[in-house]
């Protein structure tokens, strides 16, 4: 390797330089989506003499599960255009743009009516489906398959989300106290602009960079064919949202959001398998392509099931806050959204360690294989909501609101699960992915994250003062769930694991052939 190459390929805390970069672009993205994402179902259940909306609680959280839900689902068609028409580079840049017109849109319902509100919402859908997937691909795209920072080069680019989740609903709980609610959505699109101008001043040539100095021709500013077809479907997706906007916002259309969530979950799981079955059939994929497809799905259902439980931070975890938690420390009441920044605090504390723990164990071969690691994380949710139903318990039967402790100790264990899954997951996805379909593939991974937050806001809205007793066994449930789909995962780990040796063993025979590195393997 070059000198000028080896010191770029580790210029930012021991990976390459552009990571930097799109760490940077990641984190104020990030600021830009949870800056909203907690007050939404606090506005729009809050009263409309209190500035709100005045929906019920049902109705605001199955909105707010179909916000972060088609958000991730059009990480498919993002993807898809990606790797069809825009590549990689054109979709962050565009996507960072439709993003930032949906803030602002948000922003001006305090002076126009509530239809700026909800159309600001489906802008920031439609731009994040463009931006999310594209920009974890270009971070798969600065490592060789079997480069053993790649997991922990994820996990750090996951603390630089976590940093702008940490700080966003730390300075919009204070905005909308002293300022009104609007104050705190505008904010969110001032973190979007720098992210705009992180993006094309810095990260854009940094990668330029890199794949000059590797000697490579760059892969993530072009798509991996061009398709003239791309554009025509994408016309035709914005003209059929025009419309269905333009009925709803006429009144021709009702929409019942909770039955919304219903047929949409529905909708997503057929459209799944259909689609993995689509891959396994007709894509043209050699049989090693097939079985590394086939593992990405089982990988995918466990995601989603992970992701039902995690994603009740902003629905249910946060009405528990608000109705159940004390909140008076020294005399002064925290807002309610500042524990939503409970959890990337401790991203930001415990990231660090994970990535070099799985460095650590790498390097001697005991690297846990991911199959162990999604286990984890669905047995540290589980042990989650064990603390949130004991926690309700206790509400019900003092009749008093409880220690933020219970609070914070799920938070805990949701966190550590969330570095088991998260991060690895992204890394096994840019891994396991045929390159002609990595934009679809990566789509298809936040497509868990779609469930998840469906699935989430169904069990959010039960959160009241009028619904405690029921709970306990709410989330009980929950807890069940993740025991059995740990269980089951376990029970899948040797066939799984075989699947991966087998696609680790050919991608090594293939890099040999061109640079003779030795590979390590994941171990159970």
């Amino acid at each position: 390797m070059p000198q000028d190459l080896k010191q770029y390929d580790q210029a930012f805390l021991g990976h390459p330089k552009p990571l930097k970069g799109l760490f940077f672009t990641e984190l104020w993205e990030r600021f830009s989506y949870y800056g909203i994402r907690p007050l939404l179902i606090l506005y729009m259940a809050a009263m409309v003499a209190n500035g709100g909306l005045g929906l019920d609680r049902p109705s605001a959280s199955a909105i707010v599960g179909l916000f972060a839900g088609s958000m991730y689902l059009m990480t498919v068609f993002g993807g898809w255009l990606a790797d069809q028409w825009l590549g990689q580079e054109k979709s962050v840049w565009y996507g960072s743009m439709i993003i930032a017109l949906g803030h602002l849109s948000i922003a001006l319902t305090a002076v126009f009516d509530q239809f700026f509100f909800y159309f600001g919402l489906v802008l920031i859908v439609i731009g994040s489906g463009l931006f999310k997937t594209c920009i974890s691909v270009i971070v798969g795209t600065l490592y060789q398959a079997q480069d053993s920072r790649r997991d922990a080069g994820f996990s750090l680019f996951y603390m630089g989300i976590n940093l702008g989740s940490l700080a966003a609903p730390l300075i919009t709980g204070l905005l909308i106290k002293d300022f009104g609610w609007h104050i705190g959505f505008g904010i969110g699109g001032f973190g979007m602009l720098l992210s705009l101008v992180i993006f094309r001043l810095i990260t854009v040539p940094q990668l330029t960079t890199f794949n000059h100095l590797q000697g490579n021709d760059a892969t993530w500013n072009k798509p991996v064919y061009r398709n003239k077809n791309a554009p025509k479907a994408a016309l035709c997706f914005l003209g059929i949202t025009a419309v269905m906007i333009a009925l709803v916002s006429l009144g021709i259309i009702q929409i019942n959001p909770f039955a919304l969530v219903k047929y949409l979950t529905a909708f997503i799981c057929i459209g799944i398998v259909a689609y993995f079955a689509y891959l396994l059939l007709f894509a043209q994929l050699n049989s090693l392509e097939k079985k590394k497809i086939g593992v990405c799905f089982i990988l995918l259902l466990a995601a989603a099931l992970f992701w039902s439980a995690f994603e009740q931070k902003p629905t249910a975890f946060n009405l528990f806050a608000q109705d159940f938690t004390d909140r008076n420390i020294f005399g002064y009441e925290v807002p309610a959204v500042w524990f939503q920044s409970i959890n990337p605090i401790l991203i930001v504390i415990f990231a660090p360690m994970t990535a070099w723990l799985w460095v650590k164990l790498a390097k001697s071969n005991r690297d846990p294989s991911y199959i162990s690691k999604f286990c984890i994380a669905l047995l540290l949710a589980a042990a989650g909501f064990i603390l949130m139903m004991l926690a309700s318990m206790q509400v019900l039967h003092s009749g008093s609101n409880v220690s933020p402790l219970w609070l914070i100790g799920t938070l805990l264990l949701l966190t550590l699960g969330e570095l088991c899954l998260s991060p690895i997951g992204l890394s096994t996805m840019t891994k396991l992915a045929p390159t002609i379909l990595r934009g679809q593939v990566m789509g298809l991974w936040f497509t868990a994250s779609a469930l998840g937050n469906l699935m989430a806001s169904l069990v959010g809205g039960q959160v009241s003062a009028d619904e405690i007793q029921h709970l306990p066994e709410l989330f009980l449930r929950c807890v069940i769930a993740l025991m059995i789909g740990a269980i089951i995962l376990w029970l899948l780990r040797k066939p799984i694991h075989k699947l991966l040796n087998q696609a680790e063993t050919a991608d090594s025979t293939q890099t040999q052939a061109k640079n003779p590195i030795p590979a390590q393997a994941d171990t159970l």
